[in-house]
């Protein structure tokens, strides 16, 4: 007699957060992802794609969500292109741990303001970020579990208690979803530049300029274009058709080519639908 075997069960998928607001369209440096949990910390999970997400070093952060304080990005030939990620743990246990990063006009500001007014720099830093979110979230974080009344909350959020620790992340990461409009209307979603470069056959390194920097890059006949909007990248692919197009405009009208891009997508039936889906959901 024959045994079936039974498939093995899959991996359970790590949840890291159970409420997300999005607070993205407000004016940058004050445009994050608030990502908060209620349940208990994984804090291997937790680290693990905290670590992915920030290129930071998997044991300093571990440390940092263990005992809170900042890591300094390093210098790249001689020159500080990056701040600094932060890592704040109530001491009393009262209030949820918190991470952000401070761009490297906050940091400069951060290191000014430990100096005149004596703060450690993690309390310094947290002062030169919170003062830059919105009004309403800043108003929000005084109160105890971001004022949310759990009797409207979903039963397993609510169940979990109160907030343990809430991330305000910019990053695009796997696990943040992004669309990007493809020439057919498409929306495609991609978590990570690893997912997206494989999506549109480039290489990691050219999938993180364009995401970074914006602009627009060729592939295959066929031209990447990105926006960034507040800090969030607006991504579309454009055919050969389009592309063509755009250049015409772009030597007729004298326009810059990502400008005409958006005038040639613009009059397209197809693409304006995928642009459409996109303001019904909200999604970027």
């Amino acid at each position: 007699m024959f045994k079936i075997k039974k498939k093995a069960d899959k991996p359970k998928q790590v949840v890291l957060y159970n409420i997300v607001e999005d607070y993205s369209e407000f004016d940058a440096p004050g445009n994050v992802t608030l990502c908060a949990m209620t349940e208990s910390e994984d804090l291997a999970a937790h680290a693990k794609i905290l670590s992915e997400s920030y290129d930071v070093p998997l044991e300093t952060m571990t440390t940092l969500l263990t005992r809170g304080g900042t890591y300094v990005y390093p210098q790249v030939d001689g020159i500080l292109t990056r701040g600094l990620l932060a890592c704040r743990i109530d001491p009393t246990g009262q209030g949820p741990k918190q991470t952000w990063t401070l761009d490297l006009m906050q940091f400069a500001e951060a290191e000014q303001v430990a100096r005149s007014r004596a703060l450690s720099m993690i309390d310094a830093a947290w002062e030169v970020f919170r003062r830059a979110l919105p009004d309403e979230l800043q108003a929000r974080l005084r109160q105890k579990n971001l004022g949310l009344d759990y009797r409207t909350l979903d039963r397993a959020v609510a169940n979990g208690g109160d907030i343990k620790y809430i991330d305000f992340r910019k990053d695009w990461s796997p696990h943040f979803k992004r669309l990007c409009i493809m020439s057919d209307g498409r929306l495609v979603e991609t978590g990570g530049l690893r997912e997206f470069a494989e999506l549109h056959g480039i290489t990691i390194d050219q999938a993180k300029t364009l995401i970074e920097q914006g602009g627009t890059l060729e592939v295959n006949g066929e031209v990447l274009a990105c926006q960034i909007v507040n800090g969030q990248a607006a991504v579309a692919r454009f055919n050969a058709k389009h592309y063509a197009k755009a250049k015409d405009l772009v030597s007729s009208k004298g326009l810059h080519l990502m400008d005409a891009l958006s005038e040639v997508g613009y009059n397209d039936p197809a693409m304006m639908r995928g642009l459409a889906r996109i303001e019904l959901t909200g999604k970027r």
